[in-house]
């Protein structure tokens, strides 16, 4: 983490990360707190905790059904335990939509559940940067031990999310590349977009991501 030396109050603006399984997501928030300043806050994957504190993965349709409820919940609370603080940004890796790729029966259900709509879910967010799953050939990751998902899954699992997130109006899609750090450097320059300009670190994201690539 950076030092950063503005004493503002800053105004909330929330931005999610998302994309299918393996798309990168959790290596790029990691490289942005190291890189960004004390204002940005990095939640951790809400599914992540719920399945990696011992909740069962079960595959029939009510544990898929609960558990999507309560990534919803874990997420919306990540998200309101930040409001007091007033950081610059608060980036989330994944939102509170994600969930609708993963349940059973008519996506909406969930959010009837919930209590919410798709339009008030999506005016949470300032912006949705979506980081595309590579495939099979292109390095599909399966190193993760909760990531369960073939690479057939994971690319459709990710073209699911694409289109629940498609109506957000500030969506930012980040192709797959051969080399990822240059998706990474990608995701910092658009994340640099968002945060004020006390905030903004300088310099730019190639020399923040240069100790990371010299480490490689």
């Amino acid at each position: 983490m950076r030092s950063c030396h503005c004493h503002k109050k800053h105004g909330l603006r929330r931005v999610v990360v998302t994309g299918g399984p393996g798309a990168g997501k959790t290596a790029v928030l990691e490289l942005v707190r190291q890189a960004f300043c004390g204002h940005v806050h990095v939640l951790p994957e809400s599914a992540s905790i719920l399945y990696g504190g011992g909740f069962p993965r079960g595959t029939d349709d009510a544990s898929r059904r609960a558990a999507q409820r309560l990534i919803f919940e874990i997420q919306r609370e990540l998200e309101i335990l930040q409001e007091p603080t007033q950081p610059a940004l608060v980036l989330c890796d994944r939102g509170t939509l994600d969930g609708l790729a993963y349940w059973p029966g008519h996506p909406d259900d969930l959010l009837e559940e919930m209590g919410t709509t798709r339009a008030e879910q999506l005016a949470r967010y300032q912006a949705v940067i979506h980081l595309r799953t590579p495939d099979a050939e292109d390095g599909y990751d399966h190193v993760n031990r909760l990531r369960i998902e073939s690479a057939t899954e994971a690319a459709r699992l990710d073209r699911e999310i694409l289109k629940i997130w498609h109506e957000h109006p500030r969506r930012h899609v980040v192709a797959s590349r051969p080399d990822f750090l240059d998706k990474a450097l990608e995701v910092v320059n658009l994340l640099l977009e968002e945060l004020p300009p006390c905030c903004r670190p300088r310099p730019r994201a190639s020399k923040l991501l240069r100790p990371v690539q010299a480490r490689r």
